[in-house]
C-alpha cells in the first residue's frame, strides 16, 4: 500500500525530522511505501497549506491510499475542518492513522473515533445554526430589517448606464457576475412595472 506520510511545523526553527523519523519507521513496520508531505513554519490553525494542499490533491487523484501522520495536531487544530478531512477521505476508502492518539480506520475501533469526532462536528454546527436562528428572530422582533437594502444595487447601475458588463463591474468593484445579475434584475422589474400600467 502506497500511504502519504504528513509532517508539518509551525515555525522554519523547528525541525520536521523527529516527526518523520518516527513516521517512516512505522510505514516500514507495515511494508507500506511512502510519499512525504512537509509543511515548514506554517500554523496548524491554517486549512490552506503547500504540503497538505498537495496531499489532498494526491489522495484524490487515487495516488496514495492511505495518510498516517505524527499526532492529530499536526494535521490541524480546526475541528471543522479534521472532520471535513476524515469523512472525505474515508468515502474515498482511504486510511487514516494517526501515533499520537493511537488512530486507525482501517480498524473497527479507529473508525468509531472517526465516527464519533464526526458527530461532535455534526453538533457544533447544529448548535451556530440554533444561534445564528436566534439572533435573526430577536432582531426581527426589535424591527431590525435584514438583508441588503432594496434598490439599492439598481441605484448603482445608474452610474453605469451603457458601460459593458466588466466596464461597470470595475467602476463598482463587483465582479461582472453580480452586474449580470444586478441588471437581470432591474430588467425583470422594469417589465413587471409596465405590465402593470
Amino acid at each position: 500500500m502506497k500511504v502519504a506520510v504528513y509532517a508539518r511545523v509551525s515555525t522554519h526553527e523547528q525541525t520536521a525530522e523527529n516527526q518523520l523519523l518516527e513516521l517512516r519507521r512505522y510505514v516500514a513496520a507495515r511494508g507500506w511505501s511512502a510519499i512525504e508531505y512537509v509543511d515548514q513554519g506554517v500554523s496548524g490553525a491554517k486549512d490552506r497549506r503547500p504540503a497538505l494542499d498537495q496531499l489532498v490533491a494526491d489522495v484524490r487523484r487515487h495516488r496514495v491510499q492511505g495518510v498516517v501522520c505524527w499526532r492529530l495536531d499536526r494535521l490541524g487544530r480546526n475541528l471543522r475542518h479534521l472532520v471535513l478531512l476524515l469523512d472525505e477521505w474515508q468515502s474515498r476508502g482511504v486510511a487514516f492513522v494517526t501515533l499520537g492518539e493511537g488512530i486507525d480506520t482501517s480498524t473497527a475501533a479507529g473508525r468509531l473515533v472517526a465516527g464519533v469526532l464526526g458527530s461532535i462536528a455534526e453538533f457544533e454546527r447544529a448548535r451556530i445554526q440554533e444561534r445564528i436562528m436566534a439572533g435573526l428572530a430577536r432582531a426581527r422582533a426589535q424591527g431590525i430589517r435584514l438583508g441588503r437594502r432594496r434598490g439599492s444595487a439598481v441605484r448603482r447601475l445608474d452610474e453605469c448606464e451603457g458601460l459593458s458588463h466588466a466596464q461597470a463591474a470595475a467602476r463598482l468593484d463587483v465582479s461582472i457576475a453580480t452586474i449580470k445579475r444586478w441588471r437581470r434584475a432591474a430588467r425583470v422589474g422594469s417589465e413587471r412595472s409596465s405590465s402593470v400600467a
